[in-house]
């Protein structure tokens, strides 16, 4: 099969005009001149989006405003590139479950009022693959809500991608810890409010992931104290050069700037840390019963077998029903490929030594 030449769409297009010119202005306007078409582009659809943001509120708002969260969401969590998308498309094949889809996930501020016109007409603008693992894409694959966040103009680092060559974005939205009880309040009501417009498009069981969502477990149990959560390790032998690679790719790709890399393994190194010290420090706030772990290896190894212990372990009994569909999916997912990675002896000892406490916590080998 050959190149897919398709336009990319962009993480941007969906952001309404005042988002975007906060996320301009914040980052001083710094666009790099071969994205300049991508920046004009953005800005020339903002006015529309915040038009169809306008119109969905004064169609829907106040039904979306009325719908009930409940049962509490299901959180998938993790590092990236542990597994945690692979994870989010099986759950997404129970009919019962909820996930945001990418167009919704794209489209945040309109994709109630917007989404039969653009699924009909602009079906082309989606690439056929994710750019940094040839996973495949389309309008209806679960999506991580984060994304949505940002192009609603919530702040999130996820605006990092955006500009990689300035500071990263939003740092105290990571964890959320450091927010005044106001700040705390608005991210809090930009997350139920997004979450309301999914359920009143389609009622169902939350399932939601977002790497991010591993950083705030005291945020996230406190809003949802029946929340269930899934945590996923891997080798980090693995997990470093996958996520150096989808951070790369992510900038190439979505960047409105080109990428120059400087400091990226040390900021991945860094974010895992940080990830797994405010996971332990906040993890006790969960009852065990609504924390399940699972090792990406024992996934991929047997996916149906490792979404059945899920459903056992939470007490959904509803599996078997699913079963067949789960089994058709893990067995076409066979084919895919990983990327591999080659890791020098000065880069392995590195991971050995940074990570430590990870390769101690989860079992995973260092030789």
């Amino acid at each position: 099969m050959g190149k897919d030449r398709r336009p990319q769409g962009g993480l941007w297009h969906g952001m309404e005009f005042f988002a975007w010119l906060r996320l301009l202005a914040r980052n001083h306007f710094a666009v790099s001149p071969s994205r300049l078409p991508s920046a004009l582009g953005i800005t020339l659809l903002s006015p529309v989006n915040t038009a169809l943001r306008w119109w969905q509120a004064l169609r829907f708002g106040r039904q979306a405003a009325r719908v009930q969260i409940a049962p509490d969401p299901v959180f998938i969590i993790g590092h990236w590139r542990t597994g945690t998308t692979f994870l989010h498309e099986l759950m997404a094949l129970d009919p019962r479950h909820r996930c945001p889809t990418t167009y919704e996930s794209l489209s945040p501020n309109h994709f109630l009022v917007s989404e039969r016109f653009v699924r009909y007409w602009l079906w082309f603008i989606l690439p056929r693959t994710r750019p940094m693992d040839n996973v495949r894409v389309g309008f209806d694959r679960p999506q991580e809500d984060e994304a949505a966040l940002c192009i609603r103009g919530v702040p999130s680092p996820f605006a990092t991608v955006a500009f990689p060559n300035r500071p990263p974005q939003n740092p105290r939205y990571v964890d959320l810890e450091d927010l005044s009880p106001a700040e705390l309040a608005r991210w809090e009501n930009s997350f139920r409010a997004f979450l309301k417009l999914l359920l009143f498009k389609r009622p169902g069981q939350l399932v939601l992931k977002s790497p991010l969502h591993t950083f705030r477990l005291k945020t996230l149990i406190r809003m949802f104290p029946q929340a269930r959560f899934v945590h996923l390790v891997r080798d980090p032998y693995a997990v470093f050069p996958s996520t150096v690679h989808f951070w790369t790719k992510m900038y190439e790709a979505y960047g409105l700037q080109r990428p120059n890399l400087r400091g990226l393994e040390d900021y991945v190194f860094d974010t895992l840390t940080a990830m797994y010290e405010r996971l332990e420090a906040s993890r006790a706030r969960i009852a065990p019963a609504q924390f399940y772990e699972l090792r990406y290896e024992d996934l991929i190894n047997d996916p149906a077998a490792a979404v059945a212990r899920i459903y056992d372990y939470f007490g959904w009994s509803h599996f078997p029903a699913i079963q067949p569909t789960v089994a058709k999916y893990a067995e076409r997912a066979k084919h895919f490929k990983t990327n591999r990675y080659e890791l020098s002896p000065e880069l392995h000892e590195a991971i050995t030594r940074r990570w430590a406490a990870y390769f101690e916590k989860y079992g995973y080998k260092t030789e």
